[in-house]
């Protein structure tokens, strides 16, 4: 029916563009021949189906009163009645079935199925990725490894049902949110730990993906796939989306989801220490003289002088769009490098920090695909592992919060921030941390 029909009544007693409910279906004898009904309930009561079958037809004189009572059938204005399946099908066009989670059927039956529950969120700017269109962010998606361990019985396949819901869209509606389109694709899993990157979707199709993409408040489809392993990833339609969802499968054998997410770790090389070589290079005679020029004899110079050398060198270097250094990241820098706690960066560690820089310049570069000066958020991932920094999810997410701009960008000034204080993080923690564990006693001066 149209939006101009809706609630009207049929001829037949049928409200069009309502919801019904379906409280039962069976079989009864009827002239020698068996007919399947259907029981339908009316939410707002009294308005009630008249056709065949219905409360005070005549197909219910020839069934015996034993059946009806068995039928629980009675002429009342209850908003409840029977119809043929066959009539069924000519008046609904749809039927939704909701899946209840097994524990509310225990009981003594032998066939239960099993449920596992995942709780996630698209967080704009590093998780928020949008479906498979949308190629180059749809991997920082939240990855869900689903463990398919035992075949249905007497089935070679395992059958589950995958249940994705927005949480909270109702309770924030009063703040303007609509329900998103949301939806999912589940890939084979390739058989390795940690977020799959952007070249796996480029080049593997999804094993199963629910029926749409669509805007309400879950998606849900029945899947029959071999055991094993597999990747599901759950999405919004567009990218940049926010939202909390609840992943839930529903097994008859025991599946198994976890969160496909990274483990924190950290690989970087031991610090050199700033002994002067043998030879200048003539990269480094420039700085000397610079350095000269600068900070006189004693060859130290403070963050405003580390500000105005770094940002001389970097408008000379012609494959580099970015603006100037801040004066803030040039405190961090010392910050980093001062090895005798002066406050100011000797030539020396000047020139350990310059082979750190010229590596973040050429992975930022590697990542700034337009050449813009500024790098995607959603690459950060990528850009912060080719710099040794391994980030789970969440903190990848704080990090982008930290230093992305409004349209999801991260200048480079943000970036070499971002890694100076990744950097500092981590060499306190390697200095204080007991031999080969992963964490730390603190007492208060630390």
């Amino acid at each position: 029916s149209s939006a101009a029909q809706s609630e009207a009544k049929t001829p037949f007693g049928l409200i069009k563009g309502h919801a019904y409910s379906v409280t039962g279906i069976d079989e009864v004898s009827y002239r020698g021949r068996q007919v399947q009904l259907i029981r339908i309930r009316n939410p707002w009561g009294q308005v009630e189906w008249n056709g065949p079958w219905s409360d005070n037809s005549p197909e219910w004189r020839s069934v015996s009163t034993l059946e009806q009572r068995r039928l629980s059938q009675a002429a009342l204005d209850d908003g409840e009645f029977w119809m043929k399946f066959e009539d069924f099908k000519v008046h609904f066009d749809k039927v939704e079935i909701c899946n209840l989670t097994p524990d509310a059927l225990e009981d003594s039956t032998a066939h239960k199925w099993e449920v596992t529950i995942h709780q996630g969120s698209w967080v704009r700017g590093s998780t928020a990725g949008g479906c498979r269109n949308f190629l180059e962010t749809f991997w920082t998606n939240p990855q869900i490894t689903l463990h398919l361990t035992e075949k249905d019985d007497g089935q070679d396949d395992c059958t589950f049902i995958a249940a994705l819901m927005q949480k909270d869209r109702r309770k924030l509606k009063k703040l303007g949110a609509e329900m998103l389109t949301i939806g999912y694709s589940i890939y084979e899993s390739p058989g390795r730990d940690g977020h799959l990157g952007k070249d796996f979707f480029r080049y593997h199709p999804s094993k199963a993906r629910s029926k749409t993409y669509i805007n309400l408040r879950e998606v849900s489809n029945r899947f029959k796939l071999p055991p094993g392993d597999y990747i599901l990833v759950p999405t919004t339609f567009e990218p940049h989306q926010e939202a909390d969802f609840c992943l839930r499968i529903f097994s008859e054998k025991k599946a198994i989801t976890e969160d496909l997410d990274e483990n924190v770790a950290v690989d970087l090389p031991e610090p050199p220490n700033p002994t002067p070589s043998p030879q200048e290079t003539e990269e480094e005679k420039q700085f000397r003289a610079l350095f000269e020029q600068i900070s006189g004899k004693d060859m130290e110079i403070a963050a405003e002088e580390l500000e105005y050398v770094l940002n001389a060198v970097l408008k000379r270097t012609k494959n580099i769009k970015f603006k100037n250094l801040s004066l803030i990241s040039c405190r961090n820098i010392i910050s980093l490098m001062d090895t005798n706690g002066n406050g100011k960066l000797e030539f020396n560690e000047f020139k350990v920090f310059w082979e750190k820089m010229k590596k973040w310049i050429s992975i930022f570069l590697q990542f700034d695909f337009d050449k813009s000066g500024s790098m995607s958020s959603y690459e950060l991932r990528s850009a912060l592992k080719a710099a040794g920094y391994q980030l789970n999810n969440y903190l990848l997410q704080l990090i982008v919060l930290r230093y992305s701009d409004k349209q999801f960008q991260i200048e480079f000034d943000d970036f070499l921030n971002c890694l100076i204080r990744l950097e500092n993080a981590s060499r306190v923690f390697q200095a204080l941390s007991v031999k080969n564990k992963e964490f730390i006693n603190l007492n208060i001066g630390e």
